[in-house]
Protein backbone atom coordinates (compact mmCIF):
# COMPACT_ATOMS: atom_id res chain seq x y z
CA UNK A 1 0.00 0.00 0.00
CA UNK A 2 1.30 3.52 -0.75
CA UNK A 3 2.26 5.63 1.88
CA UNK A 4 -0.29 8.61 1.52
CA UNK A 5 1.00 12.49 0.87
CA UNK A 6 0.50 14.94 3.80
CA UNK A 7 -1.58 17.32 2.32
CA UNK A 8 -0.15 20.58 0.84
CA UNK A 9 -0.32 23.43 3.50
CA UNK A 10 -2.73 25.73 3.11
CA UNK A 11 -0.98 29.77 1.99
CA UNK A 12 -1.95 33.07 0.58
CA UNK A 13 0.12 32.03 -2.20
CA UNK A 14 -2.18 28.86 -2.82
CA UNK A 15 -5.35 30.34 -2.13
CA UNK A 16 -4.05 33.60 -4.84
CA UNK A 17 -3.32 30.76 -7.28
CA UNK A 18 -6.28 29.01 -6.75
CA UNK A 19 -8.50 32.03 -6.94
CA UNK A 20 -7.06 33.21 -10.37
CA UNK A 21 -7.50 30.08 -11.71
CA UNK A 22 -11.58 30.18 -11.10
CA UNK A 23 -11.57 33.95 -11.94
CA UNK A 24 -9.73 33.19 -15.17
CA UNK A 25 -11.57 30.20 -16.47
CA UNK A 26 -15.12 30.75 -14.81
CA UNK A 27 -15.42 34.39 -14.19
CA UNK A 28 -15.30 36.60 -11.07
CA UNK A 29 -18.88 35.75 -10.38
CA UNK A 30 -18.49 32.19 -10.00
CA UNK A 31 -15.35 33.01 -6.98
CA UNK A 32 -16.86 32.30 -4.26
CA UNK A 33 -15.27 31.50 -0.83
CA UNK A 34 -16.76 27.74 -0.88
CA UNK A 35 -15.54 27.06 -4.91
CA UNK A 36 -12.21 27.99 -3.90
CA UNK A 37 -12.25 25.81 -0.66
CA UNK A 38 -13.34 22.82 -3.23
CA UNK A 39 -10.51 23.71 -5.54
CA UNK A 40 -8.09 24.07 -2.33
CA UNK A 41 -9.22 20.24 -1.29
CA UNK A 42 -10.16 22.79 2.41
CA UNK A 43 -13.51 23.80 4.37
CA UNK A 44 -13.78 27.15 3.06
CA UNK A 45 -13.56 28.60 6.80
CA UNK A 46 -10.13 27.42 6.61
CA UNK A 47 -9.64 30.40 3.81
CA UNK A 48 -10.75 32.89 6.59
CA UNK A 49 -7.56 32.19 8.53
CA UNK A 50 -5.35 33.59 5.68
CA UNK A 51 -7.75 36.46 4.67
CA UNK A 52 -10.01 37.31 8.14
CA UNK A 53 -12.16 39.65 6.13
CA UNK A 54 -13.30 37.41 3.46
CA UNK A 55 -14.33 37.77 0.45
CA UNK A 56 -13.69 41.56 0.38
CA UNK A 57 -9.95 40.78 1.40
CA UNK A 58 -9.76 38.29 -1.15
CA UNK A 59 -10.82 40.61 -4.03
CA UNK A 60 -8.14 43.00 -2.15
CA UNK A 61 -5.52 40.65 -2.19
CA UNK A 62 -6.36 39.31 -5.91
CA UNK A 63 -6.67 43.23 -7.49
CA UNK A 64 -2.84 43.67 -5.27
CA UNK A 65 -1.80 40.72 -7.30
CA UNK A 66 -2.23 42.00 -10.83
CA UNK A 67 -1.51 45.19 -9.95
CA UNK A 68 1.84 44.39 -8.73
CA UNK A 69 4.71 44.92 -11.54
CA UNK A 70 8.36 44.72 -10.52
CA UNK A 71 10.83 45.51 -13.21
CA UNK A 72 14.54 46.21 -13.51
CA UNK A 73 14.40 48.53 -16.15
CA UNK A 74 17.31 50.54 -17.15
CA UNK A 75 18.22 53.24 -20.00
CA UNK A 76 16.40 56.32 -20.86
CA UNK A 77 13.00 57.27 -19.45
CA UNK A 78 11.40 56.08 -22.40
CA UNK A 79 13.11 52.47 -22.82
CA UNK A 80 11.90 52.29 -18.67
CA UNK A 81 8.14 53.67 -19.11
CA UNK A 82 8.26 50.82 -22.03
CA UNK A 83 9.59 48.01 -20.13
CA UNK A 84 7.08 49.23 -17.17
CA UNK A 85 3.83 49.51 -19.47
CA UNK A 86 4.64 45.97 -21.05
CA UNK A 87 4.91 44.19 -18.04
CA UNK A 88 1.77 46.13 -16.81
CA UNK A 89 -0.14 44.61 -20.10
CA UNK A 90 1.66 41.13 -19.50
CA UNK A 91 0.03 40.60 -16.06
CA UNK A 92 -3.10 41.97 -16.62
CA UNK A 93 -4.03 39.79 -19.88
CA UNK A 94 -2.58 36.83 -18.27
CA UNK A 95 -5.27 37.33 -15.33
CA UNK A 96 -8.46 38.83 -17.53
CA UNK A 97 -10.82 37.41 -15.60
CA UNK A 98 -9.63 39.78 -12.46
CA UNK A 99 -9.13 42.70 -14.73
CA UNK A 100 -12.19 44.83 -12.87
CA UNK A 101 -10.58 44.61 -9.61
CA UNK A 102 -7.63 45.98 -11.22
CA UNK A 103 -9.70 49.43 -12.85
CA UNK A 104 -11.60 49.67 -9.66
CA UNK A 105 -9.44 48.71 -6.70
CA UNK A 106 -7.39 51.51 -5.51
CA UNK A 107 -4.38 50.16 -5.06
CA UNK A 108 -2.59 48.52 -1.60
CA UNK A 109 0.42 47.23 -0.20
CA UNK A 110 2.54 45.91 -3.40
CA UNK A 111 1.40 47.52 -5.82
CA UNK A 112 2.00 50.68 -3.62
CA UNK A 113 4.93 50.19 -3.58
CA UNK A 114 5.70 49.22 -7.19
CA UNK A 115 3.97 52.48 -8.38
CA UNK A 116 6.55 53.97 -5.89
CA UNK A 117 9.42 52.28 -7.45
CA UNK A 118 8.42 52.95 -11.41
CA UNK A 119 8.08 56.63 -10.07
CA UNK A 120 11.18 56.57 -8.69
CA UNK A 121 12.80 54.74 -11.67
CA UNK A 122 11.58 57.36 -14.23
CA UNK A 123 12.48 60.31 -12.03
CA UNK A 124 16.39 59.17 -11.71
CA UNK A 125 16.10 58.25 -16.03
CA UNK A 126 15.36 62.15 -15.77
CA UNK A 127 11.31 62.61 -16.33
CA UNK A 128 10.31 65.64 -14.53
CA UNK A 129 6.67 65.25 -13.42
CA UNK A 130 7.46 61.38 -13.24
CA UNK A 131 4.34 60.80 -10.21
CA UNK A 132 2.25 62.42 -13.13
CA UNK A 133 3.80 60.41 -15.77
CA UNK A 134 2.83 57.16 -14.13
CA UNK A 135 -0.79 58.25 -13.40
CA UNK A 136 -0.92 58.59 -17.53
CA UNK A 137 0.85 54.74 -17.98
CA UNK A 138 -0.98 52.95 -15.82
CA UNK A 139 -4.39 54.50 -16.93
CA UNK A 140 -3.19 53.62 -20.72
CA UNK A 141 -2.34 50.30 -19.89
CA UNK A 142 -5.46 49.64 -18.09
CA UNK A 143 -7.73 50.98 -20.65
CA UNK A 144 -5.56 49.31 -23.65
CA UNK A 145 -6.06 45.94 -21.83
CA UNK A 146 -9.81 46.89 -21.27
CA UNK A 147 -10.23 47.74 -24.76
CA UNK A 148 -8.38 44.03 -26.01
CA UNK A 149 -10.05 42.12 -23.42
CA UNK A 150 -13.43 43.26 -24.48
CA UNK A 151 -11.92 42.80 -28.59
CA UNK A 152 -11.10 39.15 -27.88
CA UNK A 153 -14.79 38.84 -27.00
CA UNK A 154 -12.87 36.89 -23.69
CA UNK A 155 -15.24 38.13 -21.27
CA UNK A 156 -18.78 37.36 -23.45
CA UNK A 157 -20.13 34.29 -21.62
CA UNK A 158 -21.29 32.26 -24.89
CA UNK A 159 -17.85 32.52 -26.14
CA UNK A 160 -14.85 29.37 -26.69
CA UNK A 161 -12.73 32.13 -26.33
CA UNK A 162 -9.91 31.12 -23.96
CA UNK A 163 -6.74 34.09 -24.44
CA UNK A 164 -8.11 37.82 -24.22
CA UNK A 165 -4.98 38.71 -25.93
CA UNK A 166 -6.17 39.78 -29.85
CA UNK A 167 -3.53 39.30 -33.28
CA UNK A 168 -3.53 43.33 -33.40
CA UNK A 169 -3.65 43.81 -30.01
CA UNK A 170 0.13 44.17 -29.29
CA UNK A 171 1.17 46.46 -32.32
CA UNK A 172 -2.01 48.82 -30.79
CA UNK A 173 -0.79 48.76 -27.96
CA UNK A 174 3.00 49.85 -28.92
CA UNK A 175 1.33 52.56 -31.30
CA UNK A 176 -0.27 54.23 -28.17
CA UNK A 177 2.34 53.92 -26.04
CA UNK A 178 4.69 55.88 -28.71
CA UNK A 179 2.05 58.36 -28.78
CA UNK A 180 1.51 58.59 -24.61
CA UNK A 181 5.67 58.92 -24.27
CA UNK A 182 6.00 61.37 -27.00
CA UNK A 183 3.00 63.49 -25.33
CA UNK A 184 4.84 63.41 -22.11
CA UNK A 185 7.76 64.67 -24.17
CA UNK A 186 6.40 67.43 -25.90
CA UNK A 187 4.89 68.70 -22.71
CA UNK A 188 8.23 69.31 -20.97
CA UNK A 189 7.71 65.90 -18.72
CA UNK A 190 11.24 65.12 -19.67
CA UNK A 191 14.25 66.97 -17.51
Amino acid sequence: MPAKRPPVPLSLERIIDAALHIADGQGLRRLTMRRLGDALQVEAMAIYHHLPRGKEALMDVLAEHVTTVRVEAEGSWQDRARAWARAGRATLLEHPGVLSLALTKPPKGTALISIRDQTEQLAEAGLAGAADAVRALRAYVFGSVAVEVQQSGWADPDATVRDARTAQGEEEFERGLDALLAGLQATGHAA
